[in-house]
């Protein structure tokens, strides 16, 4: 049995239009969810260890000023293109188009104003919540009227995430959710103590700014092969690795198939993610510096959470052999991606 209760969060600043922000509280047995109407983000994330102690397994901030200030995109819905485009740029039926270059040389997460920093409009549903909005022709360079739905529910041990999109120009969109996990409780010091598998062949090798070379490599014999569990910490040290921030290629499918899997002995903790989505890219935090106030007065240094992004593979659009980012109208984008909380 899965309990909705909505109530009032803040008020975004007057500049930026002063609508009001409404948190959505689910809550299961084994699950408490806390997700925002703006940027449709995870604040709280609480799972019980095998103690059946609660923690919340979440970075994020305590007030909605953390989620309106600059910050790495903690828990947010990114879109209408997840990743980076290289050089903000892509050709669309014979025109070009630029976006706003807000990582490097490059478009990031729907650039300046993605996803993650505007309102939604939420409706109440008996196990969850689902968010819309209507991206309009050319925000953010993008072209067509975009009609997006995410929706989260809750069932037992399970939050699913569901994204579909329609739009009246042929537009890419890749969505995904950006939530930053530590199994051991936000405010821990690193998740070098996590057991990782990412059930994928071959990863995408990148350039210096994090664009995919175009390679499709075979993580067999690499520090990129994670088909078998490996302790994070020790698997970074052993191939010399700062951390990862890659893309890792996912069995091609529209069926749901488990993807990864993260296990925290010390508490007993264990995440699996299972998509329909065709990539996931597994981050290390490797761009946290602790500079950060987040929740309870916590610092979140480098390696303090993973992100497991599930998502089209980074710059599609520019990669014909990549999978296609493209939605048509009268398409539907449709994806879904599963997490689940156990104990072990």
């Amino acid at each position: 049995m899965t309990t909705v209760r909505r109530e009032a969060f803040g008020r975004m600043p007057p500049e930026e239009g002063g609508g009001e922000v409404e948190k959505f509280v689910l809550q299961s047995d084994s699950v408490r969810v806390e997700i925002l109407s703006f940027g449709c983000i995870i604040t709280t994330l609480e799972t019980k260890d095998r103690d059946g102690q609660f923690s919340d397994v979440v970075l994020g901030f305590d007030t909605l000023e953390g989620y309106t200030r600059k910050h790495p995109f903690f828990g947010a819905v990114v879109g209408r293109v997840a990743n980076r485009i290289a050089n903000g740029r892509f050709t669309l039926d014979g025109k070009e188009y630029q976006l706003f270059l807000n990582n490097g040389p490059n478009s990031l997460h729907g650039g300046a104003k993605g996803f993650d920093k505007v309102l939604w409009s939420p409706q109440v549903l008996p196990n969850g919540v689902r968010f819309f909005r209507l991206s309009p022709d050319g925000e953010e360079g993008y072209p067509g009227d975009l009609k997006v739905w995410v929706t989260y529910t809750l069932s037992g041990r399970e939050l699913a995430i569901n994204y579909r999109a329609q739009t009246s120009k042929t537009t890419p969109i890749s969505l995904t959710n950006h939530a930053y996990f530590n199994l051991a409780g936000q405010g821990s010091r690193n998740v070098y103590d996590h057991e990782i598998s990412i059930e994928a062949d071959s990863y995408l090798p990148v350039d210096d700014t994090k664009i995919p070379t175009g390679e499709v490599a075979a993580v067999q014999g690499t520090g990129f092969d994670l088909r078998q569990p490996v302790e994070l910490g020790k698997h970074l040290q052993k191939f010399h690795l700062d951390g990862f921030d890659h893309n890792f290629c996912l069995h091609q499918g529209q069926d749901r198939r488990l993807v990864a899997r993260v296990f925290h002995p010390p508490t007993g903790r264990t995440m699996e993610v299972h998509t329909t989505q065709p990539g996931i890219q597994f981050y290390t935090g490797n761009n946290l510096d602790g500079s950060l106030k987040g929740k309870g007065a916590a610092t979140y240094p480098k390696h303090s959470a993973f992100c497991l992004e599930t998502q089209n593979w980074p710059d599609a659009v520019n990669k014909p052999h990549f999978p296609s980012v493209l939605l048509h109208p009268g398409e539907e984008y449709n994806h879904t991606t599963w997490l689940v909380f156990n104990t072990a």
